[in-house]
Parts: structure tokens; C-alpha cells; sequence
């Protein structure tokens, strides 16, 4: 068996400050790692990089299944390194609940996007993380700033409790909806309206046309009717088409003024300093989760307690609380 390679993360952090696109395939590489080696390196890499962070604008999109997801964010990023603008794309990837494996597929969904200089995309395996979100999401972030992208787009899974977790490390949320109306809006669950900064009614073309407009009236009432997540903000409804390559341009004047109006009135910069502070609790809990699994006492008897609570003989409280009592002993 080969030895492992260490990483320096000195020439790590020199390559990616310089735009080297493998060197920030091999930073989010490092990021994701769970090797206790990696993760040191990685911490002093985010802490090199840090500095150089924080320019880009962060966009979370999701969406209903059908709705044409990566045939929209295909046409979008093309539009945008069209205008020189730099794409960074994350997108989580669900992990298989029984292999553990990938489907990792984004790369051959936007064939297009993928050989664009100016474009990187990088699927993540989900993991089992909360809300299908990969862990270290934010991290992969923070690089793909540190490399001099403008724009990162983050995908999501679907329609779930991803959403929330997306829409707390990203500064604008989009939701993509395919054409419909009335009935339409009952499938949408109002949680998941009440994170949207922008609506876009794709596939709004040919026969559909029609329905699209009757959509985008009913989400623009629906939307009404919500209380918005910014004060500077009333969420926008727009109508593209990934096909014909329509709106996409509307779509992004829209994130623009979104960004100006946020960052005029301090808003935006204040919504990713709560950011920051979330994002340490998380750490906090997943740090604490690790180390408690990771305790000879409670590995003892944790099984024990687990059967206990499925029989009915203890309380989940109960045996939360003797496992707690455990750590430190």
C-alpha cells in the first residue's frame, strides 16, 4: 500500500489565490476529506485563504423535479461568463441511503458549461448530511472565492429540507417552478415559498406559454400574501426559458438589483455575518456529534440505551441525558 501524500497548504493556498482551477478541485478535495491529516491542513488552508473571500455574489438555487434545474443553470452560467463574469457551480449530489455511493451526473447534464473556461462545476456527494447539503458546502465556497469566481452557484437536491439549509450560506435564494397555476401552488410547501428571494417560471415557451403566465400571476399574489425575508426585498417572479435561451438575462438584472439594494442599506452584509455566526454552531454540533460517537463509555453503552428507548423502557430524554453524563468521565 502506497504511502499518503501530505498536502502543503502554503503551495496549496499560493496556486488557488492565482486562479488554478485543479488547485481548487483539490482544496474542495481536501475540504471534504474526513482524514484527521486533511482536516488540519484544510483548517490552515481556509484560515491562508480567508482574507480573499467574501466578493462573490452566493446564489442558491432549487427546485421542483422536471422542472429543467440543470438545463437552466447551464444557460444562466453561460450567460454569464458571456459577460466575463467567472461561474463557480456546487452541486449536491444525493448519496445513495443504502451504498453510500453518488450519482455525481452534473458534469455530463451541462456538457456545455463544463468545457467553458470560465465555468467550474463541481458535483459534492450529499453524504447523508443534513438536508442533503454536503458538510462542508461553505468551505467549497469560501475556495472557489479564494480563486476569483464571481458568482457560485449552489444547487440543491430538490424541493426538502435542504432549502432551508442552502438559504442559511447563500445571499440570494431561487426557486425554480415549472409553468401551472392554481392548484400548482398547493404542491409548494409555504416554507419553501417564504425562503424565496426570486421565483423563475421555467419552460415558459410554446404551449406552455400560456400556463407560465398563469403561473407567474399566481405566485406573484401568492408571494403577496408572505411575509419576505428582507426588509429592502419583495420577491420577484420571473418567466425564462432554458430552451429558447429567453429571460435569463431579466433573471440576472433581478440578482443584481437584489445585491444593490441589500448591500446599499447594509442588509446583505449583516445577513452573512449571522451566516457565519450559524455556521460555527453547526460546527459546534457536528464537532460534539463526532466526538460523542467517537467515546469508549458511550460506545459501551450507547447500544444498550438505543435498544432500552426501542422497547419502550426508557424515556428519549432519559437516555440522552445518561449519555451526556458519560463524556468526560
Amino acid at each position: 500500500m502506497s504511502a499518503r501524500r501530505t498536502v502543503d497548504p502554503d503551495q496549496l493556498a499560493e496556486q488557488l489565490l492565482s486562479g488554478d482551477r485543479r488547485a481548487l478541485a483539490r482544496a474542495i478535495t481536501l475540504v471534504e476529506s474526513r482524514h484527521e491529516a486533511d482536516r488540519a491542513a484544510a483548517d490552515t488552508l481556509l484560515q491562508k485563504i480567508l482574507p480573499h473571500t467574501g466578493k462573490a455574489i452566493r446564489i442558491g438555487i432549487s427546485g421542483t423535479p422536471g422542472v429543467g434545474k440543470s438545463s437552466f443553470i447551464e444557460r444562466f452560467g453561460l450567460y454569464l461568463t458571456a459577460q466575463k463574469k467567472k461561474v463557480a457551480v456546487l452541486a449536491i449530489d444525493p448519496s445513495s441511503t443504502l451504498s453510500g455511493g453518488s450519482i455525481l451526473g452534473d458534469k455530463t447534464r451541462m456538457e456545455q458549461l463544463v468545457r467553458d473556461p470560465n465555468a467550474f462545476i463541481r458535483p459534492s456527494p450529499s453524504s447523508g448530511s443534513l438536508g442533503g447539503v454536503a458538510r462542508r458546502t461553505r468551505e467549497a465556497m469560501l475556495l472557489a472565492e479564494a480563486a476569483g469566481f464571481d458568482v457560485v452557484l449552489v444547487e440543491t437536491v430538490g424541493v426538502g429540507q435542504s432549502e432551508t439549509t442552502v438559504a442559511e450560506m447563500v445571499d440570494i435564494f431561487l426557486l425554480l417552478l415549472a409553468p401551472g397555476g392554481g392548484d400548482d401552488l398547493q404542491g409548494i410547501k409555504r416554507g419553501i415559498m417564504e425562503l424565496a428571494d426570486v421565483v423563475v417560471i421555467n419552460k415558459a415557451d410554446g404551449d406552455l406559454l400560456p400556463k407560465a403566465r398563469l403561473a407567474a400571476a399566481d405566485y406573484r399574489m401568492a408571494l403577496h400574501l408572505m411575509r419576505p425575508r428582507h426588509t429592502d426585498w419583495q420577491p420577484q417572479v420571473q418567466m425564462a426559458s432554458a430552451l429558447l435561451n429567453e429571460g435569463i438575462d431579466a433573471v440576472w438584472t433581478t440578482i443584481e438589483d437584489f445585491r444593490s439594494k441589500l448591500e446599499k442599506s447594509g442588509a446583505l452584509q449583516a445577513q452573512r455575518r449571522h451566516q457565519a455566526e450559524g455556521w460555527l454552531w453547526r460546527e459546534l454540533q457536528d464537532g460534539l456529534l463526532d466526538w460523542l460517537k467517537q467515546d469508549a463509555a458511550v460506545a459501551s453503552e450507547l447500544p444498550k440505551l438505543q435498544k432500552a428507548v426501542g422497547a419502550g423502557k426508557a424515556t428519549p430524554h432519559a437516555a440522552a441525558k445518561k449519555i451526556l453524563g458519560l463524556l468526560g468521565k
